[in-house]
């Protein structure tokens, strides 16, 4: 068997299919060099990395440039780099900035593209010390999360699967829950159930909080007993293929009263407004304005104290924010959450969240897990 035809097999999940799109992203930024009077572009965070290459190792940087890309990895990554990428590696035997700085020389490139928010203070400032004369690195914030924003037909694919194997963890779990149960140990078979079904890992720490501590957005599981009368939170999320899920629903243990009920009824309705108002063309701020006034209908508007929702996709949280002061424009194919809430001290909060796919006349709702109120 050809050296070729055993690294086709072995790409596991980057199939020729996969090979392709990375092919066709990094041609993608070659052709945008020009434009910001850029040699190269340097690429060293993960996320971004991934999106280029396909390479899934934890010590990589790309050097884009108009004609040719170059991963720079270390010996622990050679065959997982071959399997994973068709771009050239170069596998280095000492630090990767040596190595790239050797081929900035040798190239005689001059102005070499960074992600100023995104790579670290010492790999730049061992750059910056030690490049050849008349170079320079030229800031090139946001380019490539730009470029990420709009996923392609297989990754919103890939979304898709994670949203089920998520809502499947969901509905295994919930079926087991009881009062007396422990907020860890909810989390834990959460989580549990995900990977069983398929997921590497969450795609953050899962959330589950029950009584008023449900008031906190972000509250971690703790020892504490879910009982009768209880609230129950439980945000979670899948990374799967390599791409992020991400859903909240609400438990009640016991008969929910008249307040619960009503707070439910508000945020469901609020969150039902958002999703109506997602469509290509639309502000984000917009949708995160429909959220907010129905909740101002009930008198709730002031506390909900987070935005509507964000994308997600290699990461759990990746542009676009939809926000109230958010100024992008919703586009066809771009991931996000829809995620209202209301917290009120004391009583307890509630949230319920969605991933959806916008599209021309509106999006698609990826979570397939029912919105009621789950009694228990």
């Amino acid at each position: 068997m050809t050296a070729k035809l055993l690294a086709e097999r072995s790409l596991g999940c980057h199939d020729r299919t996969d090979a392709t799109e990375f092919e066709s992203r990094r041609r993608t930024v070659s052709a945008g060099l020009a434009a910001r009077k850029l040699d190269a572009l340097l690429v060293a965070f993960s996320p971004n990395l991934r999106y280029l290459t396909g390479f899934t190792g934890s010590n990589g940087c790309l050097l884009a440039m108009p004609e040719a890309a170059i991963l720079f990895t270390d010996p622990r990554y050679r065959m997982q780099a071959a399997q994973e990428t068709t771009a050239r590696v170069k596998t280095c035997k000492g630090t990767l900035v040596a190595d790239v700085l050797a081929a900035i020389g040798r190239l005689g490139l001059k102005r070499v593209g960074y992600e100023p928010a995104r790579m670290t203070c010492d790999f730049f400032e061992a750059l910056k010390a030690r490049l050849p004369m008349r170079a320079s690195l030229v800031p090139a914030p946001g380019w490539i999360e730009e470029l990420r924003m709009v996923k392609s037909p297989e990754e919103v694919a890939r979304i898709r699967r994670s949203v089920e194997t998520n809502s499947r963890a969901f509905e295994q779990t919930v079926a087991r829950v009881r009062p007396g149960m422990k907020e860890q140990d909810l989390a834990a078979e959460l989580e549990y159930r995900m990977r069983r079904l398929g997921a590497e890992k969450p795609s953050f720490e899962t959330i589950v909080a029950s009584g008023a501590r449900s008031a906190l957005p972000h509250a971690q599981p703790t020892a504490a007993r879910l009982r009768v009368g209880d609230l129950v939170v439980v945000d979670m999320g899948a990374f799967q293929e390599g791409y992020a899920s991400d859903m909240t629903r609400m438990l009640f243990l016991g008969r929910p009263g008249a307040r619960v009920k009503r707070t439910y009824r508000a945020v469901l309705e609020a969150q039902l407004a958002a999703i109506a108002s997602v469509r290509a063309g639309v502000p984000a701020a917009q949708v995160d304005r429909a959220a907010r006034r129905v909740l101002k209908g009930y008198g709730l508007e002031r506390a909900f104290v987070h935005s509507t929702g964000h994308g997600l996709g290699l990461e759990i949280h990746e542009p676009p924010r939809i926000g109230m002061r958010e100024k992008p424009v919703l586009r066809e194919g771009m991931a996000i959450t829809i995620e209202p809430g209301v917290y009120l001290e004391g009583f307890g909060g509630i949230r319920i969240e969605d991933t959806v796919v916008v599209t021309a006349g509106g999006c698609e709702i990826l979570t397939p897990t029912g919105k009621e109120l789950r009694v228990i």
